[in-house]
């Protein structure tokens, strides 16, 4: 006998979401790597703060904040919007959970990812 009705409730640990959220922006054209978050001390008490990533929750709504390091020669705005687009796809298809905000920090530029030669 199945019941899809069955009493129960899934959590999803903020590490999750900062697992997904950073391997889809790391999967994103363009991106080089992802970068500190600035901050200083504070920072590291701020809960899901780890690897460029920041995420809060609240309800059932995941509102990010991607700190990124791009490589040289690319649109900054093509890349961050699909930075956004690829973080939130993710989110919701896996979690399920509602997109606040996917918010991007371009941190730096990566002038030496390619070799000049």
């Amino acid at each position: 006998m199945t019941n899809s009705d069955t009493p129960g409730k899934t959590t999803v640990s903020p590490d999750v979401l900062v697992t997904i959220a950073r391997l889809s922006t790391l999967a994103v054209p363009g991106v080089s790597q992802m970068a500190a978050i600035p901050g200083g001390v504070n920072r590291l008490f701020r809960r899901g703060s780890g690897d460029g990533v920041r995420i809060e929750t609240e309800e059932n709504t995941v509102f990010a904040d991607l700190y990124v390091t791009l490589k040289r020669d690319v649109n900054i705005r093509e890349v961050s919007r699909n930075i956004q687009k690829q973080v939130a796809r993710a989110i919701q298809e896996m979690v399920g959970m509602d997109i606040g905000h996917v918010n991007i920090h371009i941190e730096n530029i990566d002038f030496e990812d390619e070799s000049e030669a």
